[in-house]
């Protein structure tokens, strides 16, 4: 077997995955076109690159397919249920920061925390006759933000595109969404209100259910070391 490690295929994600291994002497070269998953490990012995979209690393982590990757906090805690108890963190990476937030039309001068929105929100009911409408792609996170505060006349509706412009389409009253510095809720005439509901940060994560060789654990020590992190978790081994 070999230890397989998820990066990101594409982005700034994926050069700033590559700058930061490069940094601690564990050099990832993509191999072929664009259009090629291919690539190459060196620096360390018996790890094999796997180049997928960032928000597919957490079911392949989950699953037990690849035993490493990287990829936001953000996606691991939304696409996996009880994550804690499949995936464990490694390292913070210091990059793709974003914080998840709610946030409001500006012209809703009266609301600016969790209980105003939850006013705003009843009222939105009694008025319209529908519950007032979240876009996100956050499902878990924000329903488990909104319970905890008590908020319950709202329904979320997907969005996958452009989010912070469901609400000047008339598709959403209001938004949860990744920012970074907020320059697209403003362009958008939205406000952030309320307490962030996660911060993000690329992460290197370890998958808890991967199958791990005896070669395997000696390549995941030997990286652990080039890479300055400590053993995490407890494996699942199989005999060579």
């Amino acid at each position: 077997m070999t230890l397989k490690l998820g990066i990101p295929s594409k982005g700034r994600l994926m050069a700033d995955t590559f700058d930061w291994f490069a940094a601690r002497g564990v050099t990832i070269t993509r191999t072929g076109t664009d259009r090629e998953y291919a690539g190459r490990v060196d620096g360390v012995d018996g790890v094999e690159l796997v180049l997928l979209a960032a928000g597919e690393i957490p079911r392949e982590l989950a699953s037990g397919r690849i035993h490493l990757g990287v990829t936001g906090s953000d996606v691991v805690q939304e696409k996996i249920a009880r994550w804690d108890s499949k995936i464990v963190p490694l390292a913070k990476l210091g990059f793709g920061h974003a914080r998840l937030i709610i946030a409001v039309p500006k012209t809703w001068t009266d609301v600016r925390d969790l209980n105003d929105l939850d006013a705003a929100a009843d009222a939105f009911r009694r008025t319209h006759g529908f519950r007032l409408r979240i876009a996100t792609k956050y499902h878990r996170l924000v329903r488990a933000h909104l319970k905890a505060a008590g908020v319950a006349s709202y329904q979320l509706v997907d969005s996958q595109g452009a989010t912070e412009g469901t609400v000047v389409n008339l598709t959403a009253e209001a938004i949860a969404d990744i920012t970074s510095t907020g320059a697209t809720l403003d362009a958008n005439h939205l406000k952030e209100i309320g307490d962030v509901i996660h911060v993000s940060q690329a992460t290197l994560f370890r998958s808890l259910t991967a199958e791990l060789s005896s070669d395997d654990e000696a390549s995941l020590s030997d990286l652990r070391a080039k890479i300055g992190i400590l053993s995490t978790g407890t494996p699942k081994v199989t005999k060579t």
